[in-house]
């Protein structure tokens, strides 16, 4: 059986920031950073798991502002007008931190754990932020993994309008609400008919609740998304091995956001997942995990 470490709480970067750790403390780290209001738990155990039996010392975490790290202030709910004016008149969203002090955040968690550098694996928001700690830490990064994420382009098309008003939906008040809605957001995340996570999805969302819900929090992460402008041009000078993974029908992040992505980066590799959306799905697990291990141990070897 594998080391298994149970979460802790590390006070990085004047946060306190909630982890777990999957893996031999000898293999090599990989850090997975997770997107927009979603808690550490979304990189499910067993993909984790999986990771870990690669050969990778796997640390997931709660970013600032979700699940147990440290929840912030500040920061009113975003408008549609805020939206629009930040489209069409490209007049900035106003932020109480940016993805930058996330990137912070991360490597601040690094140096607690004593790890000199790591891979980074992040999906979507996270994928956004592991693209700043490539391009403000280049020594922190031994490769980097984006999935479902973007450069912040402006002209990348915006999510589809069903996605869309999911974004903007007011929070639940009830915890039944929630379980509803959570099941319906994955719904239109995942794209089609995914059995095996439908059958997963009460039992994910009865324990995100429990671990505790912040809809504020979820706000502040935005507006640091929506502040922090595009990447792609920094995004030209990043020599770290990188990989970018993406759905054909995400319908939150398009497919668009991958490419360019991807087409930013010297060197990246872009692997386009048939029918994935804007989610992990079990049954595309084999092929996520395999690409990631492959493009991990890969530049490790290159840099051995």
């Amino acid at each position: 059986m594998l080391a298994h470490q149970p979460p802790q709480i590390a006070r990085a970067n004047g946060i306190d920031i909630c982890y777990e750790i999957f893996g031999d403390t000898a293999a090599e780290p990989m850090l997975l950073i997770m997107g927009l209001g979603a808690q550490m738990i979304l990189w499910d155990d067993e993909f984790c798991q999986k990771l870990a039996a690669r050969g990778f010392r796997v640390i997931r975490f709660d970013n600032r502002d979700i699940g147990k790290s440290s929840h912030l202030s500040g920061g009113k709910r975003l408008t549609m007008l805020e939206l629009l004016k930040l489209r069409f008149l490209r007049i900035p969203v106003a932020a109480p931190y940016r993805l930058i002090d996330m990137a912070k955040d991360t490597v601040g968690l690094m140096d607690v754990l004593g790890i000199k550098s790591a891979h980074l694996v992040g999906a979507s928001m996270g994928g956004m932020i592991a693209q700043e700690i490539a391009i403000s830490f280049p020594q922190r990064v031994r490769s980097l993994t984006s999935i479902m994420s973007t450069t912040g382009n402006p002209r990348i098309p915006p999510p589809t309008r069903e996605a869309a008003a999911m974004l903007m939906a007011p929070p639940p008040n009830t915890k039944e609400e929630y379980f509803e809605r959570f099941a319906k957001t994955w719904k239109v995340l995942r794209v089609g008919s995914f059995p095996e996570d439908e059958t997963l999805d009460l039992s994910r969302a009865a324990r995100t609740f429990e671990r505790g819900l912040n809809p504020a929090g979820v706000g502040r992460q935005l507006r640091a998304v929506l502040a922090s402008g595009s990447r792609k041009e920094r995004l030209h000078h990043v020599k770290i091995p990188t990989l970018v993974i993406h759905g054909t029908v995400d319908p939150l992040v398009r497919p668009e956001g991958g490419k360019d992505t991807a087409a930013s980066i010297p060197g990246a590799k872009l692997l386009m997942i048939e029918g994935m959306g804007h989610a992990l799905p079990i049954p595309m697990w084999p092929q996520i995990i395999s690409a990631i291990d492959e493009h991990a141990h890969r530049a490790a070897a290159k840099a051995a």
